[in-house]
């Protein structure tokens, strides 16, 4: 298969470097500048990011849309999601009728509160769409460790296209037609990550979290029907197995930005969200304004956006979970 993708950020290199191991993919990434394409060859052989894999020969880059796109099958958006508005413009006039899309990117957008492939048809109208989820992050995909991801999907064409992508790599794809679904579960986690780290930085145990994890797929659950999505979505890599990992892990910059949070140091936790991409604090402010406006109460998120956004006491977080 020909693959490109779009995005050359750390999951994005992960994703291709496990999709190298099938041999009958063809691997293009498109990265946003020659600096960062000029970063990316000179450290090539040992890829400190990810662990210091060896980034093969056979996967090129280019910050050319045109040539990252020419002959492509399969199309990756891995893009940082407040980005994928503008990467679709972008590539709009090189798309050809037998690419199929899949939406790695997660997260809601800040104006319109919607969702990324509500984005991406927005600009591309095509069934031949698909996206994917799931507990992984980048580094555990570079070490080809056994990894899961739920994929949501508009036609059996594109979800065949990918399933076939993957094979021979260590990723695992459980398939399902809720993409709302998948892409809902995807972008909040994010955000109750955030609630988790703030609990770690209080000094409370993992009986708390686990306390507000067990909560918040309740809520998750009801936000979905909610929403027209499928609450066994919940039950899935894209739901419980990606909320696991990403509230409980110090490898999650959205659990870290929260123990920062807790923790009450302020400056560290500005420095924090400036130097790094932390995706929930972006979805917290999309999440709370789409919640208003299709009038679902969540009184969780309510809270973490108090604590977030407005500077509240981040112990109320701990004495929410007591009397709710």
């Amino acid at each position: 298969m020909r693959i490109t993708i779009i995005g050359s950020g750390v999951y994005g290199i992960a994703m291709a470097y496990s999709l190298s191991k099938n041999k009958n993919n063809k691997i293009k990434m498109w990265t946003e500048s020659e600096d960062t394409l000029k970063r990316i060859e000179a450290t090539r052989d040992n890829y400190e990011a990810l662990g210091g894999i060896k980034i093969p020969k056979d996967i090129k880059f280019t910050y050319d849309y045109e040539e990252a796109l020419k002959d492509a099958e399969l199309v990756y958006i891995m893009c940082a999601a407040r980005y994928v508005g503008s990467v679709c413009k972008n590539i709009m006039p090189y798309i050809t009728p037998k690419m199929h899309f899949i939406i790695g990117s997660k997260g809601i957008e800040q104006e319109s509160c919607r969702f990324v492939h509500e984005v991406f048809l927005n600009f591309i109208n095509t069934k031949r769409l698909a996206v994917i989820s799931g507990p992984s992050f980048a580094i555990d995909i570079a070490n080809q460790e056994p990894i899961g991801l739920s994929i949501g999907y508009r036609t059996k064409s594109t979800l065949n296209a990918f399933k076939n992508a993957y094979k021979g790599t260590n990723i695992k794809l459980r398939e399902t037609k809720d993409l709302l679904g998948v892409e809902l579960c995807g972008s909040i986690k994010n955000v109750i990550a955030v609630a988790a780290g703030i609990l770690e930085g209080l000094g409370y145990s993992e009986s708390a979290r686990s306390f507000l994890i067990t909560e918040s797929l309740h809520d998750i659950m009801e936000l979905l029907h909610g929403l027209g999505g499928n609450k066994k979505t919940i039950l899935s890599f894209a739901g419980v197995g990606d909320l696991l990992l990403t509230a409980t892990s110090t490898k999650s910059r959205n659990y870290t930005f929260g123990v920062l949070l807790g923790k009450g140091n302020d400056k560290k936790t500005q420095e924090y969200l400036d130097t790094t991409t932390v995706e929930g604090y972006y979805t917290l402010k999309s999440i709370y304004t789409l919640l208003r406006k299709k009038k679902i109460k969540m009184p969780v998120i309510d809270l973490i956006y108090n604590i977030v956004m407005k500077g509240e006491d981040p112990k109320k977080l701990a004495d929410f979970l007591m009397t709710k």
